[in-house]
This record gives C-alpha cells, structure tokens and sequence, in this order.
C-alpha cells in the first residue's frame, strides 16, 4: 500500500493534525476491541503533540484507561536523564492522563547490560502480539536529517535485522547504547505514522519516499506494513523537494 501523505502549513499544524489523527484511530479501533496499543517516539515535533492529547478536548475524549504504551526505541541513559525518550513522554503527557502504570511499558536503561533490556523488552512485545495478527495497533516514527528512524541508522547492522524484534547496540557516532525495536515488529503494525518538519529534513524525506531503495543509506525505507496502513504528517518546509 502507498503512503498516505497529508501535507501541513507548519511544525504546530502537523502536530495538532496528528493528534486527531491519533484520538480518531484509538475511538475506531476501541470500537471492535479491547484495547489499543501505541509505540511513542521521541523528538521535539512528538513533543508538541504529547502536550496537545495531555490537555483538553484529547485529555476527557481519549479512553486512556485502555491505552497500552510501549516506545519504539530509547537512548541507554538513565530514566531521569532528559535525553531519555521515556522521560520526555511522562513530563509530557503521560503525568497528566491516567494510563494504568501496569499498562505502561518503558524500555528500562537500568541494567547494567543493554543486551538484557532489549531482550526483557522483546519478552514484552511476544507476551503481547505473538498470538495477534498485527503487532501495535499505532506505531509513531520520526525521521532524521539523515534518514535515520527508530534508532536504525544509516550503515548500521541493525538495519538488516530480520529475526530480533528488539535490540541492543552501540552507536558510535554518539558513542551510547541504543535500544530499538527493529523494522520486523515496526512492520507488522496495522497503522504507522511518520512525524516530519523543517527544511533540514527535505532532501532525506525525497530520497525516501522518491529515491531508489538504498536501506544502508536511507533506513526510513526499510519501514514498510505488511498489511497496515502508512501514513506520513509532514510540514511544507520537510515536503520543499
């Protein structure tokens, strides 16, 4: 399936834009099951948005009682370290709306051993889906200058994982651990939402959208639903090329 593009004015329309596009899918989906998950992301535009569905009209319409939350990927420093993607998602939004703490599932960076949290975290995600026909029901991405998402970066072995749903490795560019879920998960998801803003992104989002397949290069190409649905929110800046 080709992804949905919806093209906004500027970095607050595309996130006011997807917090209605996120409170109608958790109100449809909520319609034939009993739960919904989401993957959150990190980043400035996931920002904005986590603060828009924490207050009012998204904070009362949004069933947050049956919202399940996971995150797609997480940089190994400590919970109260701001560059932590779970910190950034409870001093955001998640302080604000009751989600039942047993129902939030944080990738923990406490171990002294990233490998044993990806694999902890991977447990969760097969308790979960295994015996589902998608895997999250809402999968929030972002993208880097560089065509980075997740934490699959551009000339990373990762990027090629096929069997792991989650992982562990060191980046050296930011000399850091990264824990990520790897496309073979991201891809079973029934809806994935790509966050894109500023003119520093616009020669890397036509690549990826546009440009021939070069995963090494481009890993955002490597996201691609089996059978759910791909939509991209992006600002005119990022949509320039």
């Amino acid at each position: 399936m080709d992804p949905i593009i919806h093209i906004e004015p500027n970095t607050e329309a595309v996130a006011q834009t997807a917090a209605a596009f996120i409170a109608n899918r958790i109100s449809s989906v909520l319609k034939y099951q009993d739960r919904f998950t989401i993957a959150l992301s990190g980043g400035s535009t996931p920002k904005r948005l986590h603060e828009i569905l924490a207050k009012s009209p998204y904070k009362e319409s949004i069933d947050w009682n049956r919202i399940h939350i996971f995150w797609g990927d997480e940089r190994y420093v400590p919970l109260d370290d701001e560059r932590n993607n779970a910190r950034m998602a409870y001093d955001t939004l998640l302080n604000h709306v009751v989600v039942p703490e047993d129902q939030v599932h944080i990738m923990r960076t406490d171990s002294p051993d990233p490998r044993e949290a990806a694999l902890q975290y991977e447990s969760i995600l097969h308790r979960y889906f295994d015996n589902s026909d998608h895997s999250f029901d809402l999968l929030l991405l972002g993208m880097g200058d560089d065509g980075h998402t997740l934490s699959l970066f551009p000339g990373t072995e990762i990027v090629h994982e096929t069997k792991r749903w989650c992982a562990a490795f060191f980046l050296q560019q930011q000399d850091m651990f990264r824990v990520t879920i790897t496309k073979t998960i991201a891809n079973k998801s029934a809806c994935i939402l790509f966050l894109t803003t500023g003119k520093a992104k616009a020669p890397a989002l036509k690549q990826v959208l546009q440009g021939p397949v070069n995963i090494n290069l481009y890993p955002a190409q490597t996201i691609q639903p089996e059978a759910g649905e791909l939509h991209w929110i992006i600002d005119s800046a990022a949509a320039g090329l």
